[in-house]
């Protein structure tokens, strides 16, 4: 009945629906220090820019199957990326406090919904080629920070800062319009694991807590390392410059696992050169982050950059089918994205009580023995099941 689609339609559609996932949250960073000023916007304050869409994507995620079966993936994917077009957009037309608060929820709002319905959908289109679209999804978000933190802080100087935060409306309205035009239709509903289940396996809430650790370890540096470095004394521009560095790391880690994860049916040999390259650009930022804060970059960013797909694809893995690799996905992405956003909270607090945001990357140091730790029980093979619990 319908005409057959040329091959590269559906990924190029993934990659520019994941590139507007993640400007809303990375044009802050570089300009904190310019819209506190111009707005009194305190560091606490300041944590929510990013805790709130981040907090607001972990409860919208943990009921991910009510989304999908309510909105259907197809048309939740395109009232997400709305969400996001219009929460942008307020921010190029209003400035000051309650509107980047009232934006952030907007717009995390949208990510969530995306976020919660992609998985199975990737499950559903992509069969068994998923875990490379899943990498080449996790990609296109961190190639959608790169961009934002790195062209928000040369489009401020000219236009100003609420220019720079909101433009990215309109490639958000390009998304809205491809996705709603191109994309595939939903999956069928298919009844996976119960719910119940996936709360009481306790390899489900070691996924989720490797999920939102390494997610976590990814927040804190897009809210809080452009700050950091400012207070050190650079330029805006240097900051966001170092950020967009970061998350080109990030992009080729990313791109990286997309390619080779398939060729390994155990994931925990890259899970913890992952680990171990993250923790040694946290002790770089503690120890000498003048020195070393090209280095710190360069780790930082690959480590985050393959931590986050791998724990998608790890919990994608657990999954029998389609539907319960969703389930799984949304529970882990939903709790993980909760716990995430306590860090960069935490940092703000650090910073307004200390001055300092030292301890904050020591605390990241110490919580990847805990990702370690994590890691190590994940053995390939494993599927979550009502027996499993």
């Amino acid at each position: 009945m319908s005409e057959p689609r040329p091959g590269w339609l559906f990924p190029a559609l993934i990659l520019l629906v994941g590139l507007n996932l993640r400007p809303i949250l990375a044009a802050i960073g570089p300009l904190l220090d310019q819209i506190q000023r111009d707005t009194g916007l305190t560091d606490s304050q300041a944590s929510l820019l990013t805790s709130l869409p981040v907090m607001l994507m972990g409860f919208c995620l943990l009921g991910a199957a009510r989304v999908r079966a309510r909105l259907g993936e197809r048309r939740g994917i395109a009232l997400g990326l709305a969400a996001i077009m219009l929460a942008s957009l307020a921010r190029w037309q209003w400035a000051g406090v309650p509107a980047l608060l009232v934006t952030a929820l907007i717009g995390g709002l949208g990510i969530a919904i995306v976020q919660a319905l992609m998985p199975s959908l990737l499950r559903h289109h992509a069969g068994d080629r998923a875990p490379a679209m899943m990498g080449l999804y996790s990609t296109a978000i961190m190639g959608g920070a790169a961009l934002a933190s790195f062209a928000a802080p040369r489009i401020a100087p000219a236009q100003g800062w609420p220019v720079a935060t909101g433009i990215w409306a309109l490639p958000a309205a390009l998304a809205v319009a491809a996705w709603w035009l191109a994309s595939p239709g939903s999956a069928q509903s298919v009844e996976g694991s119960p719910a119940a289940a996936i709360w009481a396996n306790r390899r489900a809430w070691r996924l989720l807590g490797f999920f939102g650790l390494g997610t976590g370890a990814y927040t804190l540096v897009l809210a809080w390392l452009p700050p950091y470095y400012t207070a050190l004394g650079w330029s805006a521009r240097q900051a966001g410059a170092m950020l967009a560095a970061l998350t080109l790391a990030e992009v080729a880690a990313g791109a990286a696992v997309s390619f080779g994860v398939g060729r390994f049916a155990d994931r925990r040999p890259m899970i913890l050169l992952a680990i171990a390259a993250l923790l040694a650009g946290m002790l770089c930022l503690c120890l000498a982050p003048l020195m070393l804060a090209w280095v710190a970059a360069l780790l930082a960013g690959l480590g985050i950059g393959a931590l986050f797909p791998l724990g998608l694809i790890v919990a994608m893995d657990h999954g029998e089918s389609p539907a319960q690799a969703g389930q799984i996905a949304g529970f882990v992405q939903g709790g993980g994205y909760l716990l995430a956003a306590l860090l960069p909270l935490v940092a703000g607090l650090i910073r307004q009580h200390l001055s300092d945001l030292a301890p904050a990357w020591r605390l990241m140091a110490a919580l990847c023995l805990l990702l370690a730790l994590l890691a190590a029980g994940l053995r390939p093979g494993d599927r979550l099941s009502p027996r499993g619990a």
